[in-house]
């Protein structure tokens, strides 16, 4: 029997920047909302018993509708955060083009922006996930709410991969990480979005 974690990335967010310095959470948009509604038919099959959150809010409210079908609690691990988090700014990538374009040159290529600090990102990242392990049992399978940027460090680190942003992560996709009793990790599918394609951008 093995864990199974669904790493689901959050939906549509808005762009933010606060003016003062201050850190921005941005909310879902509209769209993005109806790509978390529905999630809970596109996770029908999997017997999920555990939720959790990065604790930026577009994640959490993407985990709001599922955590509602299911009637269960969702755990909240800052660990889980993106890369962005606490800064006065946040641009989806499609603004990043043009308001942050060296950043959008760099994240094409498949690295991280020069501001992230990439070993203690990844360091982080890998932390959340092994509480999110430690906190299942076998046979769990959990459902964990998180971003592009997690996603894809965490996909670095299973698969070998030469850069930290190989996968270019979808809105509310999927991403299925098996765990064995032993602890030995595998991934089983990359960004699976067959319940939101008609919503996303080509």
């Amino acid at each position: 029997m093995v864990v199974q974690l669904l790493l689901i990335r959050h939906a549509e967010p808005d762009n933010a920047r606060s003016g003062s310095g201050l850190p921005v959470d941005p909310p879902l948009t509209d769209g993005g909302r109806r790509q978390a509604d529905r999630l809970p038919d596109a996770l029908a099959p999997y017997r999920i018993t555990r939720l959790f959150s990065s604790p930026q809010r577009r994640a959490a409210q993407t985990a709001e509708p599922v955590a509602a079908a299911r009637r269960l609690a969702v755990e909240e691990v800052e660990d889980l955060a993106e890369y962005d988090y606490g800064l006065d700014h946040y641009f989806t990538i499609e603004t990043a083009k043009t308001a942050a374009s060296d950043a959008y040159e760099r994240i094409r290529a498949g690295l991280l922006p020069e501001f992230v600090d990439a070993e203690l990102f990844r360091t982080r990242v890998l932390r959340g996930l092994d509480h999110v392990v430690a906190s299942c049992e076998h046979p769990d399978t959990a459902a964990v709410f998180v971003h592009g940027g997690v996603i894809n460090v965490v996909l670095e680190h299973l698969l070998d991969l030469p850069r930290p942003l190989t996968f270019p992560i979808e809105y509310t996709s999927v991403t299925r990480i098996l765990v064995s009793r032993s602890g030995a990790r595998r991934v089983a599918s990359v960004n699976e979005t067959g319940h939101v394609r008609d919503t996303l951008r080509v």
